[in-house]
């Protein structure tokens, strides 16, 4: 029987995106819902791909090592920096 390193380890991107999903949403792709057990095992694969699979440094993800990037005010500023968000046209004011 594999342990949860060696599933992790042999597990493809695919995979990992599905559970993500289904973490974020609550359901599988044919629309179940996930119990609770469900979530949070599913979420607890996802944080752990993350942390040893991926090189992401978006605020509150999990890092390389198991931490939370924690960006700081300024710096999401910076990432955001002349980003607009919604346009209106000129007849919707």
């Amino acid at each position: 029987m594999k342990d949860l390193n060696q599933v992790i380890d042999e597990m493809p991107f695919e995979v990992y995106e599905r559970l993500r999903t289904a973490s974020e949403l609550g359901k599988w792709e044919d629309g179940s819902v996930l119990t609770d057990e469900q979530r949070e095992h599913t979420l607890q694969v996802v944080m752990l791909y993350q942390a040893r699979k991926m090189d992401q440094t978006d605020h509150f993800t999990i890092a390389q090592g198991g931490e939370i990037n924690e960006l700081s005010k300024s710096e999401l500023k910076k990432q955001f920096k002349g980003e607009s968000i919604a346009a209106f046209k000129e007849k919707d004011l």
